[in-house]
């Protein structure tokens, strides 16, 4: 059994392709992230953007096949070891990314644009950086089932440098164009001028293995026929842990030999996400942040502009926070209870699990604008001050407090908003790495607090107010799951209506959005009014 086939040992990560024997094309984004304070918890994430280059997904990239489908010619001679070790900025930027994530559990978007800073690295070389170093995050485990087979030492056993070097020398000769004696070489020189110098025949050995066939060779000699088990095969090759790749078929509902629509997502998951902008209200008019930003309008919410290119903390309204990088889907699901009915009084809205405060400066902003008032909850302090710095200037109230128990006055508000802490699995495209560290254990627990938190806010809303529940994750024991097991006191609305112009939204009456039929992250949303 491959590596692949049980879940990857946590703290392991994920993306890429590039067009470079030796430099990458475009450059780099950076944006913000969300890590929920709740032990287990994973929260929404922030836009980063690597350039959008040829992966090479099981493509021979020019080169003729040495024999069967999926051989190829190897990397030609062997890496010379009696000069000086030649060492590649770019790459080795990419490779203290990989070690950063691995030894210390950095998020790869966070830790990326320190490491270009620190290596002065700009243009094509930290285009090349940034593919090399999310690509390899993005497909660990993929490549993990490579190596495991091309090596005669177990994983495990491997010291933590060698096995980055073999993953990223395993990236490039399969999802990249680079010729694979450049890649190989590259990564033999990165080993030589490390920690453990001695170890670079044995990876100059390994490597020439990784060679002998492309991702499509490797995945027909890995995975089960796609006759017997279609989706095990389309996850190995997709490079997604198994349970992920069932957990999506399951939300989609989709089950069978053809897997058309799983087989888009995963594909959407491997692409860098295009940076989405929200000009907050009565701060900035869209019309002006398209102008400033050189952006255009965003297909669904009425803030929302997609930016081209270029790093958004750059803009003058982003600095001065009259706008925010934000997913237009984080946008939808709070404009969406920003329009729902309610019965009565409209004039305290509640954001339940608010770190670290995206959502709840556009409700901030929204509520400023109908003379209402936000109260914001976060448990962890840390998030709770990143929550006052970005709705400064807004009516809004900080809280550091459990939102399970946040000791505020029952049934005293007329909209809340749960952003529960979730496993994340709707924004795997965003964090490189995730998908590798969240294991199907994590989910039951995660649903225990996702549904203590629901019944709080079952008793802050009151009778007639309205509730919307949001997970960044389709899996659906977090969504349809915790909605069937709500407080009785809540009646289920039909969503769909309050995200008007969005196609695709399916029987209702919760409304569930994908990153390849909408251009979003997988962000649910369920509409809740209590009764009583």
């Amino acid at each position: 059994m491959t590596p692949f086939a049980a879940d990857p040992p946590p703290g392991r990560d994920g993306q890429g392709g590039t067009d470079r024997s030796g430099a990458g094309r475009g450059g780099h984004g950076s944006g913000s992230d969300r890590q929920s304070g709740y032990p287990g918890g994973q929260g929404r994430s922030g836009a980063s953007r690597s350039p959008r280059l040829d992966r090479g997904r099981g493509r021979d990239r020019g080169r003729q096949p040495a024999g069967g489908a999926g051989d190829r010619r190897g990397p030609g001679p062997r890496p010379r070891t009696d000069r000086p070790p030649d060492v590649d900025p770019a790459r080795a930027a990419a490779l203290d990314l990989l070690s950063a994530v691995r030894e210390r559990g950095a998020y790869a978007n966070l830790a990326l644009p320190a490491i270009l800073a620190d290596r002065h690295l700009f243009g094509r070389d930290a285009a090349l950086a940034t593919e090399l170093g999310y690509g390899s995050c993005r497909t660990l485990g993929q490549l993990d089932a490579i190596v495991a087979v091309c090596g005669d030492k177990p994983l495990p056993e491997l010291d933590g440098a060698v096995l980055d070097a073999l993953r990223l020398g395993a990236y490039q000769l399969l999802h990249t164009r680079i010729p694979p004696h450049a890649a190989v070489s590259a990564t033999v020189d990165l080993v030589r001028a490390g920690s453990r110098p001695r170890a670079s025949g044995y990876v100059n050995a390994v490597l020439r293995r990784v060679a002998e066939r492309d991702l499509d060779g490797w995945v027909e000699r890995l995975a089960p026929a796609a006759s017997s088990d279609p989706l095990a095969r389309l996850a190995l090759h997709r490079a997604h842990p198994r349970w992920i790749a069932d957990a999506f078929a399951d939300a989609l509902g989709e089950r069978g030999p053809d897997l058309a629509d799983l087989t888009a997502l995963l594909d959407a998951d491997q692409a860098p996400p295009a940076v989405h902008l929200v000009a907050r209200p009565g701060r900035i008019e869209r019309d002006a942040l398209v102008a400033e930003s050189g952006g255009e309008p965003g297909r669904f919410s009425s803030f929302a502009v997609y930016l081209a290119g270029g790093d958004p903390a750059r803009l003058d309204s982003v600095r001065r926070g009259a706008a925010a990088v934000q997913d237009e889907g984080s946008q939808l699901v709070a404009v969406a209870l920003a329009a729902a009915r309610v019965d009565g009084p409209d004039t305290r809205w509640l954001d339940l699990a608010a770190g670290p405060g995206g959502k709840a400066a556009l409700l901030g902003a929204l509520a400023a604008q109908r003379g209402a008032t936000l109260d914001a909850v976060e448990t962890a302090e840390h998030r709770a001050d990143l929550v006052r710095k970005t709705t400064a200037g807004l009516p809004v109230t900080v809280h550091t407090a459990d939102g399970r128990d946040p000791g505020l006055p029952p049934g005293s508000f007329d909209r809340v908003l749960l952003d529960a802490p979730c496993t994340g699995l709707g924004a795997l495209r965003r964090r490189p790495e995730a998908r590798w560290r969240r294991t199907a254990a994590d989910v039951a627990p995660l649903v225990k607090l996702q549904r203590e938190l629901l019944e709080s806010a079952a008793r802050l809303v009151r009778p007639g107010g309205v509730i919307a529940y949001v997970t960044c994750s389709p899996h659906l024991a977090e969504t349809a799951g915790v909605i069937a097991r709500r407080p009785a006191s809540l009646e289920l609305l039909d969503a769909r209506e309050y995200f008007q112009g969005v196609p695709d939204l399916g029987a209702g009456p919760t409304v569930q959005l994908w990153p390849h039929r909408h251009g979003t992250d997988a962000m649910f949303c369920a509409l809740l009014r209590r009764t009583g």
